[in-house]
């Protein structure tokens, strides 16, 4: 079998590598096996990091909506609860960025929270106190609890 001798191939994927290495201290940016090695694990940090950046942002987000919130005397699950309540479809995103610029129209979003909340409040059902106890048939205790409830 006749010898392969590859052409430029194999320096052309090194010098690949390297260039992808350049800044690297030591070997990291000067030996091929090093600077390999050095190299996919930079591209799964950045990978990584990629989705990192994105649990950042909605953490930055989340602590401005909260300090504006309760500038305006709201906390913020109170907020968050009352536009899904009243069925405001702004995000997080859009939500920091007018809490940062506007504070007016924040202030009138929190507003439509808190109608969102009351409506909420007035749709859930009070639970009445005998439905609240659930008897075991077979507990000694659940049965005295019921028959005291029905004597009442």
């Amino acid at each position: 079998m006749p010898r392969v001798k590859r052409g430029p191939k194999r320096k052309n994927r090194r010098v690949k590598i390297l260039k992808l290495a350049k800044g690297y201290y030591g070997m990291k940016s000067r030996g091929h096996r090093i600077a390999k090695q050095q190299v996919e694990k930079g591209l799964n940090s950045a990978f990584a990091g990629r989705k990192d950046r994105k649990g950042d942002f909605r953490r930055l987000w989340i602590t401005r909506i909260n300090a504006a919130a309760r500038l305006n005397g709201i906390s913020y699950s109170q907020l968050i609860a009352g536009l899904n309540a009243a069925g405001s479809l702004v995000d997080r995103k859009v939500l920091a960025d007018i809490a940062v610029r506007d504070a007016a129209a924040f202030s009138a979003l929190v507003a439509s929270a808190r109608t969102g909340l009351e409506k909420m409040k007035k749709e859930a059902k009070p639970v009445a106190a005998k439905e609240a106890v659930v008897a075991d048939p077979k507990s000694s205790k659940s049965r005295r609890d019921a028959k005291q409830l029905a004597s009442q």
